[in-house]
């Protein structure tokens, strides 16, 4: 169920070894879907996986720009840009990341699914039920005219996915959840037209607000903040997203002309700072249905890549074994803490710790004014799980040393 990125990565992946799916979206394809837009270099990877004429076709889109870096900003204004790690994508002429809509990037994908003839597509269905039945789950609209059973549901409908509430069991944790704005802006001042850009703000701290830029001048901001948070200090997120465009120093500068493009949208970031059950008899839970959204980043796509081909491969594993149990289900909640959950529970560290602004400022003197340390940036920037080498003395130690090495 839900055919984003997760499920379309999974669906994919699923074709690739062979196994017949079904998809199934509410929405029917192009449709907007409110998030940050950024396409990180988790998705490339797996995309050059599963297909390189896939990434290749992508990267041929006019809707998407090309990212080789990314700017922070500390609290007290200094600029900090890190150059992306170079991709190696052999004959794919692409970057290391990519900005593009959402409307944009996820028909893409769906246009590939189209491609396989052992997918079967259904658009424009709103799955209302779910019914255990012995061999797995039966699922259908509220007419009860659509019908699905299967021995094996994989859930990718998204973070209010009732799915995942009602039969994972997955509720909504405060501190390990946050609110997002999402706006698009013409005419902004983009010093850097292939760099993406995070804001780190006193006011709106442990959250950032962020500025990627799109083809024709167009970018998409917004800002983003712990639910937790967003209570305790009673913040109204469209309010401040539009007090720091008047007010902040660079901030009102950069969109001194520029308009906005539509309304500003809200969503939900469940993140996967916390470790939860996401799988279960006859189900696994992918993206953001399983809360495993990147604390520090807010990054969903990535990690909705990697869960759904994860889940794909434990499919294959539970049909050769004839087993959709819950136990033998439950290797695929310990394979995504192994690939992914190093670095969620690292960036959760991270993003409490850049709550006091003075480490944030800190942070970016050390990185600005240290080789050694910028290389180490642009490397966790493509491998998240390198981030518990910070919290590690002898990794100090050689950034203090060594600090003029290239």
């Amino acid at each position: 169920m839900g055919a984003g990125p997760g499920g379309a990565a999974t669906a994919l992946k699923l074709s690739q070894l062979g196994i017949p799916c079904i998809l199934i979206d509410k929405a029917t394809f192009p449709r907007d879907k409110v998030c940050g837009d950024a396409v990180s270099g988790k998705v490339l990877t797996l995309l050059k996986r599963l297909d390189p004429t896939i990434l290749h076709r992508f990267a041929q889109q006019p809707y998407q720009i090309g990212i080789n870096g990314i700017t922070f900003v500390t609290p007290n204004l200094r600029d900090i840009h890190i150059p992306f790690k170079p991709m190696q994508a052999e004959n794919v002429p692409t970057t290391p990341g990519y900005v593009a809509r959402r409307v944009d990037f996820d028909h893409f994908l769906i246009e590939e699914v189209k491609r396989h003839p052992s997918i079967q597509f259904f658009e424009n269905i709103a799955i209302e039920k779910f019914e255990r039945t012995p061999n797995g789950f039966r699922i259908s609209d509220a007419s009860g005219k659509f019908q699905v059973e299967t021995q094996l549901l994989i859930d990718a409908s998204g973070a209010h996915s009732a799915f995942s509430r009602k039969i994972g069991g997955l509720e909504k944790d405060p501190k390990h959840h946050a609110g997002a704005i999402r706006a698009y802006y013409k005419n902004v001042k983009m010093p850097r037209q292939d760099a993406i850009e995070l804001h780190f703000i006193k006011s709106i701290a442990p959250g950032y607000f962020w500025i990627f830029p799109l083809p024709n001048g167009d970018a998409n901001i917004g800002l983003g903040l712990r639910t937790d948070v967003l209570s305790k200090k009673k913040v109204n997120l469209r309010e401040t997203l539009q007090e720091l465009l008047q007010t902040h120093p660079i901030l009102k500068k950069r969109f001194a002309e520029a308009t906005l493009e539509g309304d500003i949208k809200g969503f939900s970031l469940p993140l996967g700072s916390k470790i939860r059950p996401i799988s279960g008899d006859h189900y696994m839970l992918i993206g953001d249905a399983g809360h495993l959204i990147d604390p520090l980043t807010g990054e969903g796509i990535g990690n909705a890549f990697y869960s759904g081909f994860i889940a794909a491969e434990q499919a294959q594993a539970c049909l050769n074994k004839n087993d959709f149990s819950a136990a033998f289900l439950k290797s695929y909640d310990q394979r995504v803490q192994r690939v992914l959950g190093s670095e969620m529970r690292w960036s959760y560290r991270l993003q409490k710790a850049l709550s006091y602004p003075w480490l944030a400022n800190l942070l970016g003197k050390v990185i600005a004014d240290n080789a050694y340390f910028m290389r180490f940036c642009s490397e966790l920037i493509v491998d998240l799980g390198n981030l518990e080498r910070l919290f590690k003395p002898g990794f100090w130690w050689r950034a203090m040393t060594r600090k003029s090495e290239p």
